[in-house]
């Protein structure tokens, strides 16, 4: 007991004196909550976005909208036709498709996005409870039915798999590069490559080279886990515009990782400077819960981090099932971030310290 106490104490003192596990283990998480429990503290509820079929509202919700209060829970949403009001539910555009038919209240949701669409079924459970209870002393009036917009054999790693692979290129582009850089220039490595034949573009594209090739390794093992029965990832129609995307983002998250790089002095202060960047950006990009039911302003702060795009346009072709053209958006704006900042990156970039 006596020497379990004695490593027990050193343990704890070494874990105390050193700032950097002491900032990340207690400090850092704290920081998130007191920052993300500011900002969503006078953030009301967000609205549950209903689609319907036209002008042709269902006699359910008709009478929801005339109570107190409704406005402030729901939007309606209105498509010209069926198949136009699920592809909305299907693209994030609403939250739930609401169908009439007698008494029997149907329910469509997308499995891309499990919370939206729980809390879609819950206000449309809660309006027919009203409803029912509204005919006291008579058998319940009102059904509800439910079902997803997408194949009923779709399983929910088809929308995890996006975004945890989008976080897990963004840890490894950022912090590979930033950590080279300055352990290299540390240890007189850069000094010694600058006095060799060895030319700038070179280093750099070395790095660029092994990166993607990280990237194309995780890709791979993720999708190999996620594709195996167990988890049942369908890849289905356009999945492989994902690789295109995924390489894009590689790109951007290697031009902020170098550009730290080339600022910070040593490697404990890049690894912090890459912890500060890559957590909210996880956050802000979607890689752990939806953007469309946090802050309006948060969502537009949201657009200027690159990991939104990559996720966005990898969830489209791996979850959503689209077509090739519904990622040129993101990936261009993603190679336009690349060049930006990779340019700032050779601005700033330092053979020595």
């Amino acid at each position: 007991m006596s020497g379990l106490r004695s490593l027990l104490v050193a343990m704890w003192t070494g874990f105390r004196r050193d700032r950097s596990a002491l900032f990340f283990t207690v400090f850092f998480p704290l920081m998130f909550l007191v920052i993300f429990g500011a900002l969503f503290r006078g953030n009301p509820a967000a609205k549950v976005k209903l689609a319907v079929v036209g002008s042709d509202q269902p006699a359910l919700l008709e009478r929801a909208v005339t109570q107190p209060g409704f406005d402030q829970v729901v939007t309606i949403v209105r498509a010209d036709t069926l198949e136009s009001a699920r592809r909305r539910v299907a693209d994030g555009d609403a939250d739930a498709l609401v169908t009439q038919d007698g008494n029997r209240i149907a329910v469509e949701y997308s499995a891309a996005s499990q919370t939206t669409a729980g809390m879609a079924r819950g206000v449309v459970e809660q309006i027919v409870q009203a409803a029912n209870l509204a005919a006291s002393g008579a058998p319940p009036t009102y059904t509800v039915t439910e079902r997803q917009i997408e194949d009923a054999s779709l399983k929910p790693i088809q929308y995890l798999t996006p975004g945890l692979l989008g976080w897990a290129i963004a840890s490894s582009g950022i912090f590979g590069a930033s950590a080279t850089l300055v352990v290299w220039r540390t240890k007189g490595l850069l000094r010694r490559l600058r006095l060799s034949p060895v030319r700038l573009g070179d280093i750099f594209g070395a790095r660029i080279v092994l990166s993607l090739l990280i990237s194309l390794i995780q890709m791979a093992l993720f999708l190999t886990v996620a594709t195996i029965p167990f988890f049942g990832l369908k890849l289905v129609k356009s999945w492989w515009m994902a690789v295109p995307v995924m390489l894009a983002g590689t790109l951007a998250f290697l031009a902020i990782g170098a550009l730290i790089g080339g600022v910070a002095k040593t490697q404990e202060s890049a690894q912090a400077m890459a912890q500060l960047v890559v957590m909210p950006m996880a956050f802000l990009g979607g890689s752990f819960f939806p953007l469309d039911k946090s802050p309006s302003w948060m969502q537009v702060v949201s657009r200027a981090f690159p990991l939104r795009y990559l996720n966005e346009g990898m969830l489209d072709v791996l979850g959503r099932g689209k077509g090739p053209t519904a990622v040129v958006p993101d990936l261009l704006i993603l190679l336009a971030i690349s060049v930006v900042l990779g340019a700032l990156a050779l601005r700033v970039f330092r053979w020595e310290k």
